[in-house]
């Protein structure tokens, strides 16, 4: 799984960059495909660094919302995304709307709310008819 970030203003966006680069973080920075950019990290850090960069990320994320409430143009432009990998090995892009995606957020990790959407996905994939309790489902879990 690849660790990415959006950013919907390029200044703030900068500013992550910079922050990787102090860490001596390599990463690279493209377009989305409908706004923004998108900073994915390239190589997994430690657990220590990656707690460091969602704490920086979500104060970003912080400053990026006041910014946007303040544009009466940003209110049809708010989304949220999380990149996932299909059963099949292909990338995704699952988009949140943001009364979706701020409680998210907002009370579980970046680690957690990625397995809560790739659970999610997974399950559409792969539909179960039944009762929920079979033993054989509980075996089962994506692995991402």
């Amino acid at each position: 799984m690849a660790t990415g970030y959006v950013f919907f203003d390029a200044e703030l966006r900068d500013r992550f960059v910079q922050g990787l680069a102090a860490r001596a973080l390599q990463s690279s920075t493209r377009e989305d495909a409908m706004e923004g950019w998108v900073v994915e990290l390239a190589a997994e850090p430690d657990d220590d660094t990656l707690e460091t960069l969602e704490a920086d990320y979500e104060a970003l994320m912080q400053e990026q919302m006041q910014r946007a409430e303040a544009r009466p143009d940003w209110g049809s432009h708010q989304v949220a995304s999380l990149s996932i990998t299909r059963s099949d090995g292909s990338p995704a892009v699952v988009r949140l709307p943001p009364a979706v995606a701020r409680p998210l957020m907002e009370h579980f990790s970046a680690e957690e709310a990625h397995a809560l959407v790739t659970a999610i996905a997974h399950s559409l994939e792969n539909p179960v008819d039944g009762p929920l309790c079979r033993k054989d489902l509980l075996k089962t879990r994506p692995q991402d």
